[in-house]
């Protein structure tokens, strides 16, 4: 039996790639996600309201109502959540760039996890890994 943590671990593993390759081939990527269903099957998810350039801050509000609508209904058990952002290095108080992947499962685990990294001349290079507890905004709480 797995785990919440092994589940979105995986969830995760299955997920971050995609925005490896969008900031090696354009330098950026807009929000996305994806969901653990409760089959095992995992399934990619964006948002989009119609309009032709969503700000950031938009599409992780919908695709954050798409994965609370999932989660409801029991379609999903876990879901990603992969956005870029500016974080502080805990180690030197220093700014970086970041993936975030925030990772909530209907177990009562959340966490988002950043990987912290530059890009130079279309390379990429992974730096500290970090987490912090989630917010815990996507599964009702038990």
């Amino acid at each position: 039996m797995s785990t919440p943590k092994a589940e979105c671990e995986n969830l995760m593993n299955t997920a971050l790639p995609f925005s490896e390759q969008m900031l090696q081939k354009h330098g950026e990527f807009f929000p996305y996600g994806a969901a653990l269903k409760e089959n095992g099957e995992i399934a990619s998810v964006a948002g989009y309201d119609g309009r032709e350039l969503l700000p950031s801050s938009d599409i992780i509000r919908l695709l954050k109502q798409g994965f609370a609508k999932g989660a409801k209904s029991g379609e999903y058990k876990a879901t990603a959540l992969v956005y870029d952002v500016k974080v502080t290095l805990p180690s030197s108080g220093k700014k970086s760039n970041a993936i975030a992947v925030s990772l909530n499962h209907r177990e009562n685990y959340s966490v988002v996890v950043f990987f912290t990294y530059q890009l130079n001349k279309g390379q990429l290079t992974f730096g500290e890994v970090f987490a912090q507890k989630g917010e815990a905004d996507v599964f009702p709480s038990k």
